[in-house]
């Protein structure tokens, strides 16, 4: 069911971008447009791995050097059938993890220094099979797909006042353009967050059936959730790298519109998903 809402949420979005370039642009302002934003991403996924592990100054280990850990990403990646990721440590206390990497053969679980601390080794374990099951189904690649139709959408719409000149009889009104202008680039951000939003229900339903224990997640989420609450940011976060954790790092600073615009599903809810899994695990 999740696979083809993110399909759905996908196809929502070309369909989208199709129909504002027409509107905004023409056909060359869709070009354009489409044409750049397939640039920035081109390198973001060739490169965003490199990126985000320096902005967090992630430093990677190996068995030596942080055993426990390493030798359960190695089982985990052995179940999962993926080759072994590399290891990162991030320096900060807030406990959080990510999983980057454009595919199986290079991808990266990095882990905060402050999730090893408040969580137990079956809660880690739980934590970074949740990790790999986004390198497992390619959930970088579908967030990539997802950001460069997104960031086509609000380049058309940012064209717009370019084109709202233009006498052709197909232009719509000002009105229109305006609209389209300021909606077209936050409808595209909701339908990206819920595509954010599914990925992390599969990972979930991964994690559990790697370890085949739900429960272990269910109690790595709660610890990470009321942490997230009540206690500061990542020293580094920022909104662009948030839909890569597992909990988002400003669960506790969200404004209005919370669930609409967050990249993560309520951590209730996924508890929830959760524990109906312990019947058919």
């Amino acid at each position: 069911m999740e696979i083809f809402k993110t399909a759905f949420l996908l196809t929502a979005l070309t369909l989208l971008f199709i129909w504002v370039g027409g509107m905004l642009g023409g056909q060359i302002g869709m070009i354009i447009a489409f044409v750049i934003a397939i640039g920035m991403n081109f390198f973001s996924y060739f490169n965003s791995d490199k990126l985000v592990l320096k902005h967090y100054n992630a430093v990677e280990v190996n068995e030596h050097q942080a055993k426990g850990l390493y030798d359960m990403v190695r089982k985990l990646a052995e179940k999962a059938g993926t080759p072994m990721p590399k290891v990162y440590i991030i320096p900060d206390r807030v406990p959080n993890a990510f999983a980057t990497g454009r595919n199986h053969s290079n991808a990266a679980v990095a882990v905060t220094e402050g999730l090893l601390e408040i969580l137990n080794d079956n809660e880690v374990e739980a934590v970074l099979a949740h990790e790999m099951s986004h390198v497992k189904h390619y959930d970088i690649l579908v967030g990539t797909i997802a950001a460069t139709i997104a960031g086509a959408i609000a380049m058309l719409a940012s064209f717009g006042s370019m084109f709202s000149s233009g006498s052709g009889g197909n232009r719509p009104n000002m009105i229109v353009m305006l609209a389209l202008i300021f909606l077209a680039p936050m409808a595209a951000s909701i339908v990206q967050m819920a595509v954010s939003r599914n990925r992390e229900f599969m990972a979930d339903e991964g994690a559990a059936k790697l370890t085949g224990h739900p429960e272990w997640l269910q109690s790595a989420l709660e610890k990470l959730d009321s942490y997230s609450r009540g206690h500061q940011v990542m020293n580094e976060a920022t909104p662009a790298t948030a839909h890569m954790f597992i909990i988002n790092p400003f669960s506790g600073k969200d404004i209005s519109f919370k669930a609409l615009f967050s990249t993560h599903p309520k951590t209730e809810d996924r508890i929830a998903r959760l524990e109906k899994l312990k019947t058919v695990i």
